[in-house]
């Protein structure tokens, strides 16, 4: 009994080590590969701090203060040193520690991710249910059409024409930003996320203008993300209504409803739960071109300035918030698996 006691518990650690090792090389080499293709890339961050008209002295001497004048290896030795030292370097953009602009940028994208994927996961998973209960009718093919257009229109365009419709025609939403100038800095910054700064303040006019400009952006990210989640939903729960167990509960009489949510949706759910997981980080890392439409000040748009000036140490900070978001969504699915799923459990 102590002998596999004892086993169970080396197992565990084993398995343990091994995901914080793959961690920590995957990470490694995220960064390599960003800090090589950064340093190639024809963009001379010197230029875009002493700019084009700067003599040749001024130049080499903010060339040395950032190090471009040792090998490359030897940089990217001097990066990882100051990372594990928690710092993150200063951005070119604004010359301020990426990691404070990093916690100042990333709440406004992190508020429209969520809610886009509270659209894209609440509209996308009944749809899906809804298309394969009504496989190969018209109810199918319009949630199939549905999911079509939303996965193959670019978003920049939904995004241009939301607000040429919605915006400018109907004015039904705000405008670009995430507020109305006039109420800008008008509520303090609490947790960075001005619905809930806005709540906390008591201010129900500036959280419905926060709240107008926020809806469209978000839906339109939601939708992109609907498309996708329809989709897997629809294969997921094809796959389980043609098991045996769904044709017996059919013999038995059970009612439409609980055959498809409290039997095949239950046994979709640890592989939905995934999906959407990960459809969250791909919105939270890839609201580039929606934040750049809106002029959304979020994360997008400042890794978008910093790769236009060559800033590669806000670049690798945000490349390492990337990866550590998926990393961090995988091993939460794998969690999930063990709480939904016991068949994945190890004794």
């Amino acid at each position: 009994m102590h002998i596999s006691n004892w086993m169970n518990t080396n197992g565990k650690a084993s398995k343990l080590l091994k995901r914080l090792v793959q961690i920590i090389l995957t990470l490694f080499g995220l960064l390599l590969l960003t800090f090589i293709i950064g340093r190639v890339m024809p963009i001379d961050p010197v230029l875009s701090i002493v700019g084009p008209e700067a003599d040749q002295s001024t130049y080499d001497r903010v060339y040395q203060q950032l190090g471009l004048d040792k090998p490359l290896w030897i940089q990217f030795f001097n990066y990882l040193t100051s990372l594990l030292h928690g710092d993150l370097g200063l951005s070119l953009l604004t010359g301020r520690a990426v990691s404070s602009e990093i916690a100042r940028v990333f709440p406004a994208t992190l508020e429209l991710a969520t809610i886009a994927i509270i659209v894209g996961a609440g509209i996308g998973v009944p749809l899906g249910v809804l298309a394969a209960a009504r496989r190969g009718k018209v109810a199918d093919y319009v949630v199939r059409f549905i999911s079509l257009v939303g996965y193959s229109t670019p978003i920049f365009w939904v995004g241009m024409m939301g607000l040429l419709i919605f915006y400018s025609w109907l004015d039904w939403v705000g405008g670009v930003g995430r507020i109305d100038l006039a109420y800008d800095g008008m509520v303090e910054e609490r947790t960075g996320f001005l619905l809930i700064d806005s709540l906390l303040a008591g201010d129900i006019e500036i959280f419905k203008n926060a709240f107008s400009h926020l809806i469209l952006p978000a839906t339109i990210l939601g939708f992109h993300s609907l498309a996708y989640i329809s989709r897997m939903t629809r294969s997921f729960m094809l796959a389980q209504l043609s098991q045996e167990y769904i044709i017996t509960a059919k013999v038995k009489g059970l009612s439409e409803f609980k055959i498809l949510w409290k039997h095949a949706f239950r046994n979709i759910l640890v592989q939905l739960l995934t999906i959407i997981a990960l459809a969250y980080g791909t919105l939270l890392e890839g609201a580039v071109l929606i934040e750049t439409v809106f002029s959304w000040p979020g994360f997008g748009s400042f890794l978008t300035g910093s790769l236009l000036l060559g800033d590669l140490n806000a670049v690798m900070g945000c490349v390492l918030l990337v990866g550590l978001i998926f990393l961090v969504l995988n091993i939460l699915s794998d969690m999930l698996y063990q709480i939904f799923d016991p068949r994945t459990k190890t004794s």
